[in-house]
């Protein structure tokens, strides 16, 4: 199997802009999930992007299973999705299996990559999502909660929790993504990590706080 990795990275950004390229410990914040990908199984680890100086930062990385890659202004414009040049990879280069990833979750690590791809190719999922597990109650505007019942409140140690999508990795096969335009396809499986990896980079405070994991981490 010709399992890659795929990284889009645009350009423009409003909520921190630049962001792609933000300093993080003195490194782009790109850097760490591609650190993470050079150093995985994967074979080839393709970044999309419609910036010159994207490029030009990432290429002086200098990894050697990283290439950077065109995409289109379709797919990088503010009202795109990620799904938009995930599919346009798809449809342009050959693979198998694809872990699609975000620079916005710095915290993921080689060993989370290696891990969902190895629980992937078991075949029994037509995809694989990175989750966090929670134990927080979650509530309406309206007032009505969502996923416990007050007068039966139970104990953390009683419960399994919850889910959540933390946006680090999506794997899936690039048959299934072109059949179905989305990057998951039931059924799906789950790569869990660690529940500090629930954040991602959204706002000049993410940095802050991710800069402060990235030290314990390296």
């Amino acid at each position: 199997m010709y399992n890659v990795g795929f990284v889009p990275l645009r350009g423009g950004s409003k909520g921190i802009l630049n962001k792609n390229l933000t300093k993080v410990l003195g490194k782009p914040l790109a850097y760490y999930v591609l650190k993470a990908a050079e150093d995985s199984v994967l074979e080839r680890v393709y970044v999309s992007t419609d910036s010159e100086e994207i490029k030009s930062v990432i290429e002086e990385f200098k990894f050697e299973k990283i290439e950077v890659i065109s995409r289109s202004h379709e797919s990088a414009s503010d009202k795109a999705t990620s799904e938009c040049a995930l599919i346009e990879f798809a449809n342009e280069y050959p693979f198998d299996n694809v872990v699609f990833m975000q620079a916005t979750s710095p915290l993921l690590t080689t060993e989370d990559i290696d891990g969902g791809l190895e629980k992937f190719i078991q075949g029994k999922y037509n995809s694989l999502i990175s989750v966090v597990r929670n134990h927080q109650f979650l509530w309406l505007d309206s007032g009505e909660p969502i996923n416990y019942n007050p007068q039966k409140r139970p104990r953390r140690q009683d419960w399994s929790g919850y889910l959540i999508e933390n946006g680090a990795f999506y794997i899936s096969s690039r048959e299934n993504i072109l059949a179905s335009s989305c990057r998951i396809t039931p059924p799906v499986g789950f790569w869990e990590m660690e529940k500090s990896k629930l954040l991602e980079i959204d706002t000049p405070e993410d940095l802050i706080v991710a800069e402060n994991c990235l030290k314990i981490l390296h």
